[in-house]
Formats: C-alpha cells, structure tokens, sequence
C-alpha cells in the first residue's frame, strides 16, 4: 500500500447562480440535437484570447464537463488551462447584457474588454 496520497483536481471554472439560471434559459430554447453549451477561448482580439459560448451537438473527448441544475457547460479541452480557478457570471444592466469571466489566470485584457492575454 502506497503512502503517496494525490490532491483533487482543482475545478476548471465556478459559475455564479445567475450564469447557472443563463445556461437554463438557453438550453430551453436549444436548437434541436443540441447536448449543452460550450465555453472555449479562440484566438482573436488584440490581447490574443477571447471567451465564445456556443450551443453544441457533441462533447469531445477531452471537453470539462459541468453539470448545471438547467444543463450542461462543457468546456473546451485546450481551453482548460486558460480557466482553471475562474469565475462565470451573467450579468444584465439596462444597456447590455453578457457572460462576464474573472480570470485569475489573465495577465492583461484589451482596452474594450473583448480579449484576454494569459
């Protein structure tokens, strides 16, 4: 018997009621063979990585699965890294409304808030 004892792994991102309330809302009204919401983090932007959220039909291998109590968040499997430790939001003002992420692991984000540099 080994003494090694290992750690958790550490949960690939936290999501706030009000996003876990957003990912029900847009799983109500899913286009039909959609099996969640996914969040990955493309190159484009002037900082070099911005947040996409979109419906998706299949998880792929290495995707993060996130139970929601109104469906599933899968996260990107090379996005995994960019989000360890960060916080989803939804937030609605009288002007806009949108996902907002606190990333501990952002080293500087674009002047509009668009884009991220890790």
């Amino acid at each position: 018997m080994s003494d090694v004892k290992t750690r958790a792994r550490p949960q690939a991102l936290f999501l706030t009621p009000n996003a876990e309330a957003r990912i029900a809302a847009l799983m109500a009204k899913a286009p039909e063979g959609a099996v969640g919401v996914k969040l990955s983090t493309p190159r484009r932007g002037c900082s070099g990585l911005a947040y996409s959220v979109d419906y998706v039909t299949e998880a792929k291998p290495f995707d993060e699965k996130i139970e929601t109590p109104g469906g599933t968040l899968y996260v990107d499997g090379g996005s995994v890294l960019y989000l360890i430790g960060s916080t989803m939001d939804w937030v609605e003002d009288d002007f806009a409304a949108g996902f907002v992420f606190n990333n501990p692991n952002a080293k500087g984000s674009c002047g509009c808030g668009e884009s991220f540099t890790v």
